[in-house]
């Protein structure tokens, strides 16, 4: 049980990083080359973006931590910081869906709304309208997730350092 409790734990904490990482990597670099681009170079790029990262390297470390957590927390058992364990490990899980949250809610829904805007160059106004709808939530919320994902990150790992 406590090998699988450190395998949860270690497998969780990595992924937690990956995740805090890539969305942390949008907020200070992406995003803002991004917002020297024109409207049609943003929004194709986003576009490009949002349907090039539905794949396993990404699903992967975002979704594990799930079960994982969840798993970590039930085997933490009775040893002698089995609390504490239990305790960051449950933080980390609420953090962690916090975050799977905001992306299903926020960044997802503005995601699929600029895809379905056709990104010709020769409709300035409709780019324009759809880059203004778009970018400032988006920053927003991504800063919100790579907070909650980096927050979990750091749970995960002090509960990792309490199980030893």
């Amino acid at each position: 049980m406590r090998v699988l409790q450190t395998v949860a734990l270690t497998t969780s904490t990595l992924a937690a990083g990956l995740m805090a990482g890539l969305f942390a990597a949008f907020a200070y670099a992406v995003m803002p080359g991004l917002a020297r681009s024109g409207d049609h170079a943003f929004v194709q790029v986003m576009q490009n973006i949002n349907r090039a990262i539905i794949n396993g390297w990404f699903l992967l470390p975002f979704l594990l931590p799930l079960p994982l957590l969840l798993l970590a927390a039930f085997l933490a058992g009775d040893g002698p910081n089995a609390g504490a364990v239990r305790f960051w490990v449950i933080a980390a899980l609420v953090l962690y869906v916090a975050a799977f949250l905001v992306t299903g809610t926020q960044n997802v829904p503005l995601n699929e709304a600029l895809d379905k805007v056709a990104a010709l160059a020769s409709d300035r106004d409709g780019l324009a309208a759809a880059r203004a709808a778009f970018e400032e939530a988006w920053v927003r919320w991504n800063t919100v997730r790579a907070l909650l994902h980096a927050t979990a990150f750091g749970c995960t790992a002090w509960a990792l350092h309490l199980h030893g």
